[in-house]
């Protein structure tokens, strides 16, 4: 056995069983390990960011690790982006990085760089095989590592002669230190906290579904606080029977007013909001001045005890929640006449399935899709947590990956889109189900309107087509033919209907280009 396949089977044995792959030279003994082991679902990418976005969505999905395999320095920071996303979603990833054999890296050889050093910078934890006998015992703790502390990213450096020379039995990793808890004094201050006027509570993670954000919402009904919950969501439930938090918003003015009345913000699971960016003459934190932000429990600390915990001590496990708490089920008519926004989102609320999963990264657009599908049927909404574009595509294959027997929708902007339409093509090859739904307003929308927050008012032709994709002007029914993916392309309500019916009603990738 060599080094590859001890680290396959340690993986396995690990439960570790998908592996999203940009291979190249220093990973072949790997490839050929996994080729020997067709229990572990290989996937190629055709670029590393895609299979770092997919990795960081099947674990959204699944609560599993999933692997990535990139090449590499220079492989590792395509990636980079999307490995940022899933820090930021608390995400479990184990990267098997590749590297030039131990003694070839005396050599200034073309692809030589810093393989550690890139790792750190958005690696938990980072680990270089030293010998070939210790690469199966580094594949389990980097397994131990990435399901660590409530999800992380765990990078393990793979020099090539580790791969091919001779290596020891498979290991299993150890299960994860228990998780830091709050002392039941802090949980007594936080319960207070909550019953006092203008208080809020303000969850994230696990606790935007399932039991968890039931019991939030039981928590903020006994204690008479508002449920609070951030804007960029690394997975959130949504729809008839979801809790109904109040979500924190994008746009500056518009998230102080949300927070404008709190006088203290109890986080459990939760970092302290802030607004995306600074601008010129505007506050960089939302809450009002005086307001007292009350810091529970990290969300890397055991925030599901500290939640059950402070629902003893309020005692609001039995609490009954009703259509205050709870959204109901409001289907809209079907739209029809000119294109616009908001009929797409009542189309969209009116067709998809229950359980469908949503990913989003359509800004300037999804605004409109998330106001009308607040009482569609039950469905997960995922967004790219870290705020770096290039996410949407790539965690719609996780997404499908994850969960083969639900329908993904992926919502994404034109311009976000071309970060990483290679996508398309893995989407196609697996035969995943996953409609696409392209916004197609010719442009950086966003930039358009970051322009202005910074106080820009005269705009001439350079900013114009720094910020601007036509001329040419792109063609995604063309582009996602080129990937193997069909498509259409729209420009009315009745045709958005018409293709979207369809795509819900197929298996299989489906892409539908809105002009708007």
């Amino acid at each position: 056995m060599n080094g590859a396949e001890s680290l396959v089977k340690t993986l396995l044995a690990s439960g570790v069983d998908v592996c999203f792959a940009n291979p190249g030279t220093s990973e072949m003994h790997f490839v050929a390990a996994l080729d020997a082991h067709p229990q572990m679902r290989c996937i190629l990418c055709l670029f590393e960011g895609g299979a770092t976005g997919a990795a960081d969505a099947y674990f959204r999905m699944t609560g599993k690790v999933a692997a990535t395999l990139l090449h590499l320095a220079p492989g590792f920071g395509n990636g980079f982006a999307n490995l940022h996303n899933a820090r930021k979603a608390r995400s479990a990833v184990v990267n098997i990085m590749g590297d030039h054999a131990s003694y070839h890296l005396a050599y200034e050889s073309p692809l030589k760089g810093d393989t550690a050093g890139i790792s750190r910078v958005v690696s938990h934890w980072t680990k270089t095989c030293e010998a070939a006998s210790f690469v199966a015992v580094d594949g389990a703790a980097a397994v131990t590592a990435a399901q660590s502390m409530g999800g992380q990213i765990a990078t393990l450096i793979l020099p090539a002669n580790t791969a091919w020379e001779n290596a020891d039995a498979a290991a299993v990793s150890a299960a994860p230190a228990a998780l830091r808890r709050p002392t039941i004094d802090r949980v007594r201050a936080a319960a207070q906290t909550l019953q006092t006027k203008g208080a809020s509570l303000m969850v994230d993670g696990l606790a935007l579904r399932g039991s968890l954000a039931l019991l939030a919402a039981k928590i903020a009904k006994k204690s008479g606080c508002a449920l609070l919950a951030p804007f960029f969501v690394s997975r959130i439930q949504r729809g008839a029977g979801a809790v109904k938090f109040q979500r924190l918003a994008y746009v500056v003015e518009e998230n102080s007013a949300v927070l404008k009345d709190q006088t203290s913000i109890v986080l459990c699971g939760a970092k302290r909001p802030a607004n995306f960016f600074a601008y010129p003459g505007k506050p960089s934190l939302p809450e009002p001045a005086g307001c007292a932000i009350y810091d529970l429990c990290e969300p890397e600390m055991d925030y599901a005890w500290t939640l059950h915990a402070l629902a003893d001590e309020l005692g609001a496990h039995h609490i009954t929640l009703g259509n205050e708490e709870l959204q109901p089920l409001a289907l809209p008519a079907l739209p029809s006449g000119a294109m616009s926004l908001q009929k797409v989102g009542e189309a969209i609320a009116a067709l998809m399935p229950e359980n469908t999963v949503v990913v989003e990264e359509a800004i300037t657009s999804a605004g409109a899709m998330a106001l009308a599908t607040r009482h569609a049927r039950p469905h997960d909404w995922m967004m790219i947590k870290g705020g770096a574009i290039g996410g949407g595509l790539p965690m719609s294959i996780g997404a499908a990956v994850a969960c083969p027997d639900q329908k993904v929708l992926c919502l994404s902007g034109d311009g976000s889109a071309m970060y990483t339409l290679q996508a398309l093509w893995t989407m196609a090859r697996e035969q995943l189900d996953v409609t696409v739904v392209i916004f197609s307003n010719r442009g950086y929308q966003i930039l358009r309107g970051e322009l202005a927050n910074v106080g820009v008012t005269d705009v001439g032709r350079n900013a114009v087509r720094m910020l601007d994709v036509a001329e040419p002007t792109l063609d995604w029914v063309a582009l996602a033919k080129g990937h193997g993916v069909a498509g259409i392309r729209v420009r009315d309500a009745g045709e958005f209907v018409s293709a979207f019916q369809g795509a819900m009603k197929q298996k299989g990738p489906f892409l539908i280009e809105v002009m708007c």
